[in-house]
């Protein structure tokens, strides 16, 4: 797997990175939301750098273009519900892009142990095509291991996949180098060195889902 931790260089996604981890500012859930999309957008067109590409002649007004094209079929999956604003960041560079989603959600037991449940996928044919999985924080990688089995399921192996999470930790990175294909990118922007023993990452940012809708009942 090829990991990609865009925060080890300056750019402005560090802005929007320290904006959604600020617990001040991440109470305006509108701005929570907002600074996701925005996330999405800066790795949409990170990944887009690495797609194959086609010439395509175009028609001005005044003659032809040539431009090169990207030529593969990209579906994006969006793990629920914390995983939509970056889901739509993404979906505005990728115009033909097809959408996923899969509803993976730790359950907890007597004992405050957790494991993690997919009750409802929707996914078109992988087959081919390039998946980008969104999640905006992985603790222990579970979510998305489980997720991407799901939609390989039901949908097939696709060409190549890329994980787009923002926020993650040591622990997440190595279960995913071990649990995905050789073809998989991890895409991020800060790899947090602590996780709790109830599978929390410190700082990380708390509950994106909460945080992006409101607490859950």
């Amino acid at each position: 797997m090829k990991l990609y931790n865009l925060g080890e260089n300056n750019s402005v996604l560090n802005s929007f990175i320290a904006e959604i981890r600020d617990k001040k500012i991440q109470k305006d859930s509108m701005r929570f939301r907002t600074n996701l999309r925005r996330v999405g957008e800066v790795f949409a067109y990170e990944i887009s750098k690495t797609l194959d590409y086609k010439a395509k002649d175009v028609e001005t007004p005044l003659g032809t273009a040539t431009i090169n094209l990207p030529t593969k079929k990209v579906v994006v999956a969006s793990i629920l519900r914390a995983g939509l604003p970056m889901h739509e960041g993404i979906l505005s560079f990728f115009d033909a892009a097809e959408s996923s989603f899969v509803a993976a959600y730790r359950k907890y037991d007597a004992a405050d142990k957790f494991h993690v449940n997919t009750e409802y996928c929707t996914v078109p044919d992988l087959s081919g095509k390039v998946l980008i999985i969104v999640d905006p924080l992985m603790a222990t990688g579970a979510s998305i291991l489980i997720a991407y089995r799901r939609l390989v399921q039901d949908g097939g192996k696709p060409l190549c996949t890329h994980i787009v999470c923002p926020i993650t930790c040591n622990y997440a990175v190595d279960a995913l180098k071990k649990g995905l294909p050789s073809s998989a990118t991890l895409w991020t922007a800060a790899i947090d060195e602590e996780l709790t023993s109830h599978a929390f990452i410190v700082p990380g940012l708390g509950d994106a889902g909460d945080l992006a809708f409101g607490e859950k009942a």
